[in-house]
């Protein structure tokens, strides 16, 4: 017979206690545990033991090439690592309203058209609702099939009727499994839900997408254990009122974490922008002070994106600092620098940062546009439109070198710059790319001079 107990449940990390406890012991986060039943089992000695799995050496593993299948969207194919791989578990997670159920349902559009088989199973919207949607879209093939479900076990029951090679779950806080009390959403239903599509996934070797509702801080909601079960973890980012959206590969088993996507919406969904740079710098202003471009690298992919800057006087006692795009903390520190370090009377000023087109970046190679943006703003001074700039600051007032600089070079080059203001270490190995002025730097000093 089962026994029912309450325990309480950590909901940033899972971490199990007895009793409610105002820090978490696992993660150190304050007031997470949540209360919720527990089934607890007496364990049986008659039942029969399995077969235990015999240790291999390295030498006698099979190795196998991974089959992959396109989604037919260039953009999500990338931060995949080249699509979808068989057996694979991805998680995707996003703000309400993102785009994440209408990029979901123009994949299952594509793999249906390719003859795939795919299951599209929903917990939170009706299937008038999905064919609603999906009309916006296009047309579907007869290979999609749609089902509205909550309970995992008719879920099991379903996939294994129809033996589909992809399935999507929309969304795992509407799953519930029965041998679980705790309400739907709890720690513990996400938790046993996902391992239950896990076991799914590798023993069927079914290509599973699972979409995850976040919380007010931008993570997934439920325990962290969850993003480490999953082989796959992608980020929506971007202000849902805006056109663009950006998928960023947080976790991928298969491929590079560092890569983005690029979308935009539309009436008929989510169109790819295969070129984020000329989108990131459209609208820029013509001899504005304040504003220079910046190279950023996201995975292989060099982003050209413009960072504005605005320096005024201030009369409160405390000068105001802001950061959107960026991190606060860095522009601050970056701040302190030039007031040391290049003598500029900041201490008085309040100051704002922003990176436009609403993406949000935090290589260090920002840190030289970033300078130079509050220096132009400082001084009232535009800086030219045909200039670039990209290197790491340190505290000492140097610019230090970053990596691909040759990439960037070329970027810059592809999209019309005439000039590149660089770290002066990387400019030998820049160099090889020609009909562009590089223009190498040492420390900030030399780097507002050069521009300034």
């Amino acid at each position: 017979m089962a026994k029912s107990k309450s325990v309480f449940f950590c909901q940033n990390c899972g971490f199990e206690s007895s009793k409610w406890m105002g820090q978490c012991p696992g993660c150190r986060e304050w007031n997470t545990f949540a209360e919720e039943p527990k089934i607890v089992t007496k364990k049986t000695t008659s039942a029969a033991r399995r077969e235990a799995a015999q240790p291999l050496a390295l030498s006698q593993i099979q190795m196998s090439e991974a089959a992959r299948a396109t989604t037919g969207i260039g953009e999500l194919d990338r931060v995949l690592g080249g699509g979808i791989v068989q057996g694979s578990l991805v998680l995707v997670g996003g703000d309400p309203g993102i785009g994440k159920s209408t990029l979901l349902l123009q994949v299952c559009r594509n793999l249906s058209q390719a003859g795939k088989r795919v299951l599209y199973i929903s917990g939170e919207e009706s299937l008038q609702q999905i064919r609603m949607r999906a009309q916006r879209m296009g047309e579907f093939t007869d290979q999609l099939m749609i089902l509205c479900e909550t309970n995992l076990g008719d879920i099991r029951e379903a996939i294994t009727k129809m033996n589909p090679e992809v399935v999507i779950i929309d969304s795992i806080q509407t799953m519930y499994n029965e041998e679980v009390t705790s309400a739907p959403g709890s720690v513990s239903q996400v938790r046993e839900s996902t391992g239950v599509l896990l076991q799914i996934a590798k023993g069927m070797n079914i290509s599973i997408f699972i979409v995850g509702h976040v919380t007010k801080e931008g993570v997934v909601a439920g325990p962290r254990v969850l993003e480490h079960m999953v082989d796959t973890v992608l980020y929506f980012e971007g202000d849902r009122h805006a056109a663009y959206r950006v998928l960023r590969g947080v976790k991928n088993r298969f491929g590079s974490t560092n890569e983005i996507g690029v979308f935009e919406m539309r009436e008929s969904g989510l169109v790819e922008v295969p070129n984020p740079s000329e989108y990131m710098l459209e609208g820029k202003p013509e001899g504005a002070s304040g504003s220079v471009v910046a190279c950023t690298m996201e995975g292989t992919r060099p982003v050209l994106l413009e960072v504005q800057a605005l320096v005024c006087k201030t009369n409160l006692a405390f000068p105001r600092r802001t950061a959107a795009g960026t991190d606060l903390n860095r522009v601050n520190l970056l701040m302190a620098v030039l007031e040391k370090r290049a003598g500029l009377g900041l201490s008085s000023c309040d100051a704002y940062v922003n990176i436009a087109g609403g993406i949000r970046m935090n290589e260090p190679a920002l840190d030289l546009g970033i300078i130079l943006a509050i220096a132009s703003s400082m001084k009232d001074q535009p800086i030219d439109e045909k200039t670039i700039a990209f290197g790491e600051v340190g505290l000492s007032g140097e610019v230090r070198s970053v990596s691909m600089a040759e990439q960037r070079v070329r970027e810059a080059k592809r999209l019309g710059f005439d000039t590149v203001i660089l770290p002066e270490a990387c400019k030998r190995q820049a160099s090889q790319v020609g009909g562009i002025q590089l223009v190498g730097v040492k420390n900030v000093r030399e780097a507002i001079r050069a521009i300034l």
